[in-house]
């Protein structure tokens, strides 16, 4: 049993009537709020452990809950959201959101979302040294990479790339996060740039580049990295 809070912002009383048992059966203490103001006067004076939102809320929009909320609080939020459009997914993440699920989903496939952002809080402060996942061994402090113990040699660039995205395991990163973290502001765009990069550093640290599973696409979004652990 977890203990941990988690607070749902949802206007529709059927996705209550379907979560809130699944969640509590896993263990978690459930809260709810209809709207976005109640919401964020939650997450102010409750403090969840993690907000499961809805982006079409009744007084406000859903990305608006996230960019206030960030403003005072790095609580981990997943969008829960029937909008399947890529630009809105990015738009969330963008502003600080840590995952989204998509209506219709799995409880399991939503379980496994939720504990992957709580994870992933809990580490969040204290700074990457080593992650071993899937062979591939990441040693900060000596900036070296091995596969299976056999040294890999990346550029200074693929070595930046690699541990932005090994720094967020199991999270999904948009194309502009990743490429404002290793190459700036400035190329925030270039989309087509970081597709290069990525399959040059799959060519080098996955078993079957063709097939990767260390670094998976999230198709117009951007990547994830394996979960570690």
């Amino acid at each position: 049993m977890t203990g941990q809070r988690i607070l749902i912002v949802d206007d529709e009383p059927q996705i209550l009537r379907f979560l809130r048992p699944a969640l509590e059966a896993s263990g978690y203490v459930v809260t709810h709020a209809s709207a976005a103001h109640e919401a964020l006067r939650a997450i102010a004076n409750t403090a969840p452990d993690l907000v499961l939102l809805d982006l079409g809320l009744p007084d406000m929009d859903g990305k608006s809950v996230i960019e206030q909320a960030r403003q005072f609080t790095r609580v981990p939020i997943v969008v829960l959201s029937a909008r399947d459009r890529e630009a809105e997914k990015i738009a969330a993440l963008d502003l600080g959101a840590d995952d989204y699920v998509e209506k219709p989903f799995a409880i399991g496939e939503l379980l496994a979302r939720l504990r992957a952002a709580l994870r992933h809080a809990k580490s969040s402060a204290a700074a990457m040294t080593r992650i071993e996942v899937d062979g591939l061994t990441i040693d900060a402090e000596r900036r070296l990479v091995a596969r299976d113990g056999a040294p890999i040699k990346l550029t200074p660039r693929e070595y930046d790339l690699l541990t932005a995205l090994a720094g967020n395991p199991g999270r999904v990163m948009t194309h502009g996060q990743i490429l404002t973290a290793v190459w700036g502001p400035a190329h925030k765009n270039d989309t087509q740039y970081l597709r290069v990069f990525i399959g040059q550093l799959r060519n080098k640290i996955e078993r079957d580049p063709g097939r990767p599973v260390l670094i998976r696409t999230e198709s117009g979004v951007g990547y994830r990295f394996a979960e570690i652990g």
